[in-house]
């Protein structure tokens, strides 16, 4: 039975060009000053930059499953699956979205997924509201039945920022993690315990963060997942991150520190967790959870910022300033292969 390659990745900033025609009004004028300049042009680059990537993924394969956030709409995903499917062969990419953001900037999750490998009953696909008094992003749940009709259920999160301080605003994450914990128990009361669930993010907290470990119960330890009987509990993958080693300027191994850094310091906001129905025995889908991973390629890499990332910018009124177009994002993607049996 096939291996299932599933990987998220934050795209960071994939607006439409400045002046795109089914542009919001509200959000144009919003976006007014980040967006002048962010030419066609401009934007052809970073979707060449972001495919270059993605196609690396899976030894060349590029990923079955894409969770991605901060993408604007249905026309930067069409855009960026068109220019995958044109490089890699044997692929039938399809785009997963809900343009129902309530977020300030108009930005959205959603899921890149091979056609030819799943199908996805749109009765299936849902948009969950993170209550937030200024708005914020949702949470896309959808479900992909594989050619053997067995179903894995995902939920792409992208989780309020922390503007304002971590600590400040982390009842924000606080309560985007309870909403993912909510959706969880009503796919165990409606599926039973066994099935297998993935949630993927830029969740904006750490691994060890309240949000994570006792809001939406995303623990450490396999075992208190395996166990679980009522209550849902997810395994968090992202610890593994921990023990993955890259490469310095130099050629020496170096452990990685984290899927974003700010200021030099790294951080694991990008996270991959599986529910029990991903890591019992017997199960019609498990997890290789020796295979959660960073997907780090040199090109990506910023010698000069503690191996974080090269990210391509906006443009601000001055692209020569703000945009890097040898840059990715800000974000390292985060990936992880499910087994069949």
């Amino acid at each position: 039975m096939p291996n299932h390659f599933v990987a998220f990745w934050n795209l960071e900033n994939l607006f439409a060009p400045e002046g795109h025609a089914n542009r919001e009004p509200w959000l144009a004028q919003r976006l007014a000053s980040d967006l002048r300049g962010w030419t066609p042009a401009l934007f052809n680059v970073k979707i060449d930059q972001l495919t270059s990537i993605i196609q690396q993924m899976n030894g060349g394969q590029g990923p079955d499953i894409l969770g991605v956030c901060e993408v604007e709409n249905d026309f930067v995903l069409q855009q960026l699956t068109s220019r995958l499917n044109g490089q890699i062969s044997n692929r039938n990419y399809a785009v997963i979205h809900v343009d129902a953001t309530q977020d300030h900037r108009g930005i959205d999750t959603a899921f890149v997924f091979d056609s030819s490998m799943y199908a996805v009953n749109p009765n299936t696909v849902f948009s969950h509201f993170v209550m937030r008094r200024t708005g914020t992003r949702d949470i896309t749940q959808a479900t992909f039945t594989t050619l053997a009709g067995n179903d894995l259920i995902a939920l792409c999160n992208h989780w309020p920022s922390r503007s304002g301080g971590a600590y400040d605003s982390r009842g924000y994450r606080m309560t985007a993690g309870e909403t993912l914990s909510y959706w969880h128990q009503r796919i165990w009361e409606q599926r039973g315990n066994h099935i297998p669930v993935i949630a993927m993010g830029d969740f904006n907290d750490d691994p060890f963060d309240d949000s994570l470990q006792i809001h939406a119960r995303a623990s450490r330890e396999r075992g208190d997942t395996e166990r679980a009987q009522t209550a849902v509990r997810f395994y968090n993958l992202a610890w593994r991150y921990l023990e993955q080693q890259s490469l310095d300027h130099n050629g020496n191994p170096k452990l990685l520190h984290g899927t974003l850094y700010f200021h030099g310091n790294g951080n694991v906001f990008d996270q991959l967790l599986v529910s029990k129905g991903l890591l019992v025995q017997g199960s019609p889908i498990a997890v290789n959870e020796a295979t959660a991973r960073m997907e780090i390629y040199p090109e990506m890499v910023d010698h000069r910022v503690s191996q974080g990332p090269i990210r391509f910018g906006l443009p601000k009124g001055d692209a020569t300033q703000n945009v890097n177009i040898s840059g990715f994002s800000d974000h390292f993607p985060v990936s992880v292969v499910l087994q069949e049996h």
